[in-house]
């Protein structure tokens, strides 16, 4: 479904107190997991024959025992400890929901993995995971991330609720509808900003540039966004590719024949706010400007013998344009593939700020009782080897888009393209040629 650094951004690294302990206190959960199953034997099924409901949970116990034998640093006794404690001195110890007990074990021990894409998924949010994007739903049309430990906006798409609230790429979400969101999953975050229709959600945010938090009031609707729009300024072809879906290579192909016939005097190719897609189209795209057969993506896996290259196909190219990548902070996924791929064979400049850099890839792997766990499997990197995950693509030509150029209706970063590819002689000159 892309990383700038800063100063600040390593203060605000730093965790609450409570992150410290978070890999015991997934131990923990993980225990009490274990003790709710037995419990859950206990009371939902007839004992065995001649079993009370304690030897069942002694059972269970020596379960837990034989998962850590040899493991000297884990004492199991906690296990009893904490449920016994939880069950008699929690304040609304009455309205404990063993079944969230359980589930938010789960959600515990991956989280301890200190990976921000790796997730347990309930039963509810699994079903909306599962949700067919290629379809419309009703939403704000923002994509939204883990960054820094900040739920994030990485891109409001054109023409959505979200890009007509104000929200920008870089944007820290803090609660929504009132709730925090310092402890919640990137999924359980699009769970609750989805909705009904015409009903208005509220968002908590604080931009880049802010230190004030600020409520946004977003009216849910159904999103529908083309995913590439074409147009011709200056002499130059300009192609906004918004996200890489199941139509997305087949409008570009029609586009791209466009681009052939008007022979435009070069390519600006925006994905500037671009959270990427699918794979398979990403590597689609990249191939008009590739020769076939070579390296768009690799995909390596902790065992190196599953590691896969992504190799081009036989387009009809357009590699002979002078070529510009518009990205920025809104970068990512598949966007940041197609970007890396042409700037490692040098034929396309890149010109924005750096990108997200969200380049792993996660396996759903569903459960027998209809929840899943969405895993890091792999990662990429762009052909020369590079890694996307947490670093982004670095652009050739740095240039920003503030606020205030936002707000004036300018957009410098899109001038800088047009200067190139109209000055190509002179960037030429300085070793700067796409294409």
């Amino acid at each position: 479904m892309d990383q700038f650094k800063t100063s600040q951004d390593t203060e605000e690294k730093k965790k609450p107190w409570w992150v410290r302990f978070a890999k015991v206190y997934a131990l923990i959960l993980l225990m009490i997991a274990f003790f709710i199953f037995g419990m859950a034997v206990a009371t939902t099924l007839k004992s065995p024959e001649g079993q009370t409901s304690e030897e069942v949970i002694e059972k269970t116990t020596e379960e837990l025992f034989d998962i850590f034998a040899g493991r000297d640093e884990i004492d199991t006794a906690l296990f009893r400890q904490v449920w016994e404690i939880v069950h008699s001195d929690y304040f609304d110890k009455y309205n404990v929901d063993d079944r969230e007990l359980f589930y938010g074990a789960l959600t515990g021990m991956v989280d301890a993995l200190g990976d921000p894409h790796s997730i347990f998924l309930n039963p509810d949010l699994t079903k909306e995971f599962n949700q067919d994007l290629d379809g419309t739903f009703f939403g704000i049309g923002a994509e939204i991330g883990n960054k820094d430990g900040y739920l994030t906006v990485i891109a409001p798409l054109p023409d959505t609720p979200a890009a007509k609230a104000g929200l920008q790429p870089g944007d820290r979400i803090l609660a929504i509808d009132g709730r925090e969101t310092s402890l919640m999953s990137v999924d359980e975050a699009v769970y609750l900003i989805r909705g009904p229709k015409g009903e208005v959600v509220i968002l908590t945010v604080v931009s880049r540039d802010e230190n004030t938090a600020k409520d946004i009031s977003i009216t849910r609707n159904k999103i529908e966004v083309p995913s590439v729009v074409y147009r011709n300024e200056d002499g130059i072809a300009i192609v906004d590719i918004t996200n890489f879906q199941n139509d997305t290579e087949k409008d570009f192909s029609k586009i791209a024949q466009t681009i052939i016939k008007d022979n435009p005097k070069g390519i600006i190719l925006d994905l500037r706010n671009n959270p990427g897609g699918y794979l398979h189209i990403s590597v689609e795209i990249a191939s008009y400007w590739l020769e076939p057969d070579q390296v768009v993506v690799r995909e390596t896996f902790s065992d190196k013998r599953n590691d896969q290259d992504y190799e081009a196909s036989n387009k009809a190219s357009l590699a002979h344009f002078n070529t510009v990548i518009l990205v920025n902070e809104g970068s990512a996924s598949a966007s940041e593939i197609v970007a890396g791929a042409l700037q490692d064979y040098q034929i396309a400049l890149i010109v924005g700020k750096q990108t997200f850099g969200k380049g792993s890839v996660q396996q759903l792997i569903p459960l027998q009782d209809d929840s899943s766990l969405k895993l890091t499997v792999a990662k990429w990197l762009t052909p020369k080897g590079r890694t996307i995950e947490g670093e982004g693509i670095t652009p050739d030509v740095d240039v920003d888009l503030s606020y205030e150029d936002f707000e004036a209706d300018l957009d410098p970063q899109m001038q800088k393209a047009k200067d190139i590819i109209l000055g190509v002689e002179e960037d030429n000159s300085e070793g700067n040629e796409p294409g």
